[in-house]
């Protein structure tokens, strides 16, 4: 077995490459990137990040960055060649992995084995999937393939879309049976330009599923199998199946070619096999198959899906309205979001836009709606949840759901059911309604470029949504801070050292530089605390602090603390975690400390558990100042082996205290009752 890579074992400064890609381009492509560079700088490695997003290739590798490349990790929803990093350490894994545990995936990176030498881009070996973290993975293999299909339609389906919008708004004229063109305009040939985007919609799909599961042999077939799914006449149909026979012509095409690829051959007919054998006996198996066999099946189930969904009205219609908008806002890109999106998208190129219709009004609701959150409780919010909520109003405009994330990944309990009920209070007007939309896209954007009918009620819809999650998601963050608020006056009640504690006064202003210990005092100090993880330590500590009368909302406090903790952790290695808040909470700077009598699990970079835990809490006015100085001085100290040393021995909290003015200096302020 291959020894892992380490900083200590490699001569050099390690480079890890990392590539991300997500079906549509957008958030979780840079979102995932930007994840992986500051994890690789965290743990002391250099990294080059390549973006395949919707603008096209960004930050591509140099061949020297790929040969000084100790390892290589793919993040990614779409396929990604590998060939060109044969002999490299690779891991391969959605994109997702790539913004939730991006450490961990640099790590896991560079303990695999080198990958098998390639062929090239064309050839058997060099099409090998990168590996993945050694379990099957079927399932991914299969939600890749598809997703890979459906980011490269989209493009098609957008283009096809807004012409036909366009051309329609600009040059129908009113009749009886809708807007219709007049013959030898202009604008039926721009109408007519975008039918051809919609034609070639289910083609590109299957072609694209086939190529991520069986490289270039499957493109050609998949194409032009998906072709053969939409044209009925191939199999006496007069609808042909839509986009569901172009899924399974693209799921058929690339199992086919890639068993085909897998039959050993003689050397001499290797080189034909990619660009002429393989497409060809492809083709006509899988052709040949759905003309005879599954072209008229997949074509009833697919008319008459097409022909109940269009007749839905009323009660039925607000169903369906009400589970596509929680769909679309459950997971905000993620499998779950993208099927609804799918759904939606592919019932545009069969003349009824009225799912996506749905889709689009729900599209926008997390993010603008948890904008809204912040704007309108910001003490709920930490100062970095704040400027995420700006950045996602200004997303939730231009149809991006992942701008909610970065809130959601903080507070999940509180915002993905409020962003659900408020996605489906979306998709259940615009179904009531009979909202429409041309375009496979969301937000107050397609209404602005005219591929939206029914236009005041869409814009209704969003903004009832975005409202609707704004209201739930303050009143379950209400109702999560009382609830810690009553757990954190219990604990100060049960861990109190004095039966009936008195008040410490509040340091009050003086014209000599403060130190720690106009922060702290031994009612703040817990010797031997048994909590045993982060979340209870920091708990007891606030409970510590409530003691004080410093503490006006212990709830928030805590809430700012664990906020904190998810952005990065603060343990600094050697037994040390300097957890800290900025928070209206407090009243003023507060300082607690304890010894825990077992470690707690901080997720320190050593990995050493946290046994000198030290809270500091300080107003939202003050963090910029003594926040900083109290770290500053905190840090110095606890470096110190010698002074590690005396708190670990320390016998009370008076000794605790004369630990800290040994190094920081006596208390500097008169104490005044807060």
């Amino acid at each position: 077995m291959p020894e892992p890579l380490t900083a200590t074992t490699a001569p050099h400064r390690l480079l890890i490459l990392g590539l991300t890609a997500c079906p549509t381009g957008i958030a979780h492509t840079y979102m995932a990137a930007e994840k992986l560079s500051a994890a690789a700088a965290e743990l002391g490695y250099d990294m080059k990040v390549e973006t395949h997003g919707s603008v096209g290739v960004e930050g591509a590798f140099s061949p020297a960055d790929i040969d000084r490349a100790d390892a290589v990790v793919i993040a990614a929803d779409t396929r990604i060649d590998p060939s060109r990093f044969a002999g490299k350490r690779i891991i391969s894994v959605g994109v997702a992995d790539g913004i939730h545990r991006p450490a961990a995936l640099i790590r896991e990176a560079l303990a695999a084995a080198p990958s098998a030498a390639a062929d090239g881009p064309d050839g058997s070996a060099g099409n090998t999937p990168a590996p993945t973290t050694g379990r099957s993975d079927v399932g991914g293999t299969l939600y890749r393939a598809l997703m890979n299909g459906v980011s490269y339609m989209i493009p098609f389906v957008v283009v096809g879309g807004l012409l036909i919008a366009i051309s329609l708004s600009l040059g129908g004229e009113a009749t009886p049976k809708g807007l219709v063109i007049p013959e030898g305009s202009f604008w039926l040939t721009i109408n007519q330009i975008g039918v051809l985007g919609f034609t070639l919609m289910v083609p590109i799909l299957s072609g694209f599923i086939a190529y991520a599961i069986a490289d270039r042999p499957g493109l050609a077939p998949g194409m032009i199998s998906g072709w053969i799914a939409t044209t009925g006449s191939f199999y006496h149909s007069e609808s042909g199946a839509g986009f569901i026979g172009g899924i399974v012509t693209g799921f058929l095409v690339g199992f086919v070619a890639l068993g085909i690829k897998k039959i050993p051959v003689h050397r001499y007919i290797k080189p034909i096999m990619p660009i002429l054998v393989i497409p060809v006996l492809t083709t006509v198996i899988v052709g040949g198959a759905f003309v005879l066999a599954l072209g008229q099946p997949i074509s009833w189930v697919f008319s008459t899906m097409s022909t109940f969904l269009t007749g839905l009205q009323g009660g039925s219609a607000i169903v369906l309205g009400l589970i596509l908008g929680a769909m679309v806002a459950f997971d905000m890109g993620g499998p779950v979001n993208k099927t609804a999106f799918l759904f939606g998208s592919a019932l545009i190129a069969t003349g009824n836009p009225a799912p996506m219709g749905m889709v689009a009004a729900a599209i926008a609701v997390p993010p603008l709606g948890m904008g809204l959150a912040t704007l309108i409780r910001g003490r709920y919010f930490s100062k970095p949840e704040r400027e995420a909520g700006i950045a996602a109003l200004f997303m939730g405009f231009f149809g991006i759901t992942e701008g909610a994330i970065p809130l959601a990944a903080a507070k999940p309990l509180q915002v993905i059911p409020a962003n659900m009920l408020g996605g489906a209070v979306a998709g259940g007007i615009a179904a009531l309604f009979a909202v429409t939309d041309s375009v496979p896209h969301g937000g107050p954007i397609v209404a602005v470029f005219g591929a939206v009918s029914g236009v005041p009620m869409y814009f209704a819809a969003l903004l009832i949504g975005a409202v609707v999650t704004a209201l739930v998601s303050l009143l379950l963050l209400g109702m999560s801070a009382r609830r810690a608020g009553r757990h954190t006056r219990q604990a100060a009640a049960e861990t109190s050292v004095s039966t009936a504690p008195q008040a410490v006064p509040a340091p009050a202003p003086a014209p000599a530089p403060k130190t720690v210990l106009d922060y702290i005092d031994e009612d703040t100090i817990v010797l031997d605390a048994a909590d045993t993880d982060t979340d209870a330590m920091i708990r007891t500590l606030v409970g510590r602090m409530g003691a004080t009368g410093r503490v006006t909302d212990a709830g928030v406090v805590i809430q700012a603390a664990l906020a904190r903790e998810k952005l990065g952790t603060t343990a600094v290695g050697d037994g040390i975690a300097i957890p800290h808040a900025k928070s209206d909470g407090v009243s003023a700077p507060i300082l607690a400390f304890a010894r825990s009598r077992h470690g707690v699990a901080w997720n320190a970079p050593d990995g050493t558990p946290a046994t000198l835990i030290f809270l500091i809490a300080v107003p939202e006015a003050a963090a910029g100042t003594e926040h900083l100085t109290v770290l500053a001085q905190l840090s110095r100290a606890l470096m110190k082996p010698a002074f590690r040393a005396t708190l670990q021995a320390a016998a009370t909290p008076a000794d605790v205290l004369a630990a800290l003015a040994a190094q920081v200096g006596p208390k500097q302020s008169t104490p005044v009752a807060p």
